[in-house]
């Protein structure tokens, strides 16, 4: 299963004010709150965790048909972090999402995978037919099947991404 988010830092920071009193409390756990206090750009970290965070949900929504977002029930952990992109995982309710981000001047790009192994099978794709179920969660329609695939869009940013199947 995959889930992807973008962050237009821009739009981010026009629209959300994350140093006001509360925000970080109430969206982070304590170990989340190090990170982004400890980091040498916090508000890069603030993003990067909350990216990790929705990436996973649209994961754990589409496992469970649960539809309740609680950030602070999905935990980050960084594994690697570097100029240009981080690897990580997120904990929610036991199940665990690997986590792959992309940094760019501009905006911050995370997918997630339920399997370690498909971290690298993520393909980008252009706007195509897809269907939604009667939770709302869209698959890519192709010739005989529906394919998992995870939309992601925020200010003048858009992902469309999927698993390779070759």
């Amino acid at each position: 299963m995959i889930g992807n988010d973008i962050i237009d830092l821009a739009q981010s920071r026009a629209e959300s004010n994350w140093r006001r009193k509360g925000f970080i409390e109430k969206l982070f756990t304590a170990k989340e709150q190090l990170l982004i206090k400890n980091y040498a750009k916090p508000e890069t970290m603030v993003w990067l965790l909350w990216s990790m965070k929705e990436a996973a949900y649209k994961i754990y929504n589409r496992q469970t048909q649960i539809r309740e977002f609680s950030p602070r029930k999905l935990s980050c952990a960084i594994d690697s972090l570097h100029t240009n992109y981080a690897f990580g995982k997120v904990v929610c309710n036991d199940n665990v999402y690997y986590t792959k981000s992309i940094f760019s001047l501009e905006s911050i790009h995370t997918i997630a995978v339920d399997n370690f192994e498909n971290i690298n099978n993520v393909i980008e794709i252009e706007k195509q037919e897809i269907v939604k179920d009667e939770s709302g969660i869209p698959y890519l329609k192709t010739a005989n099947t529906l394919q998992d695939i995870s939309i992601s869009h925020h200010g003048k940013f858009e992902k469309w991404v999927t698993l390779n199947k070759t």
